[in-house]
């Protein structure tokens, strides 16, 4: 039946990652939005690929899981992109946690339990993870290892510790690259490899809405001021990707790979440091 890429979030990052990765595979293409799955499905078979589509709602572990089953149906799943999510300008605290903190943390599960031996996958997180301050070990190992869907009961994800959805967004990136240590321990012993990729701002719809939203000066204050000058594209993420998803990334697993243009450098000891 052949092998399967499935691309959760086919947008600019997800399809160009499934550019480098999908060549000679099945590639499943999910989004909350069918209209969305479709136009990136014809983007890509116009490119020679093929494709199918899915409508998978990852706030919601029955719809993972079906979408799961559509996947096994197709072929072996051996690879997956997870770059589905919502941001803080789109979203509520809840919302955000619910998709871009629990979501991840089901579709981690659900693929993990099938995921074929020598598969690969990689999760979008962000470069806001990094910018968090240090937690503390017990938050951590709660972030990383509580079961899913016991997550958004822990204390320190209730609304009155969560009211602001940009600290929603943090502590969502900062528990995706967690958790994904953690599942590459379990990934590891079915044969397959996990990572995450914590961009900056690479140009793409969902970025543009922030740099026009009431966070856009200070986003393009971060470009500015960064060490490269400039934003990223969906192409050098699928470039990252591609390595970590490949034979060439056989030994990286459980890691987190921060490419964001040095913003996070200058956030902690730059220019872009916050007044003391």
């Amino acid at each position: 039946m052949g092998k399967v890429v499935v691309v959760i979030g086919p947008g600019s990052i997800g399809q160009a990652i499934a550019r480098r990765v999908g060549a000679g595979k099945k590639v499943l293409l999910a989004d909350l939005r069918e209209e969305n799955a479709l136009a990136a499905a014809k983007t890509l078979h116009d490119a020679g690929f093929e494709v199918s589509t899915a409508v998978v709602d990852v706030s919601s572990r029955q719809s993972i899981h079906e979408l799961v089953e559509q996947a096994q149906a197709l072929g072996d799943i051996s690879g997956l992109i997870h770059a589905a999510g919502v941001s803080p300008t789109q979203a509520s605290p809840e919302t955000i946690l619910k998709v871009d903190l629990y979501g991840t943390a089901v579709v981690l599960e659900e693929f993990g339990n099938v995921i074929a031996r020598g598969g690969s996958g990689v999760v979008i997180a962000s470069q806001s993870g990094h910018r968090l301050p240090a937690l503390t070990d017990e938050q951590n190992k709660a972030l990383a290892l509580t079961p899913a869907d016991e997550l958004l009961t822990l204390p320190m994800l209730q609304p009155d510790q969560v009211s602001d959805p940009l600290r929603a967004y943090q502590l969502s990136k900062r528990a995706n690259s967690l958790r994904v240590m953690a599942e590459a321990v379990r990934w590891g012993k079915r044969g397959a490899r996990i990572n995450t990729i914590s961009p900056g701002i690479i140009i793409t719809p969902l970025a543009r809405d922030e740099l026009t939203g009431p966070r856009g000066p200070g986003y393009r204050r971060m470009i500015d001021l960064c060490a490269v000058g400039r934003a990223g594209t969906p192409d050098e993420v699928g470039n990252v990707a591609a390595l970590l998803m490949g034979p060439d990334g056989a030994f990286i697993t459980g890691s987190d790979f921060l490419m964001d243009g040095g913003v996070t450098a200058a956030y902690w000891f730059g220019e872009l440091a916050p007044a003391t």
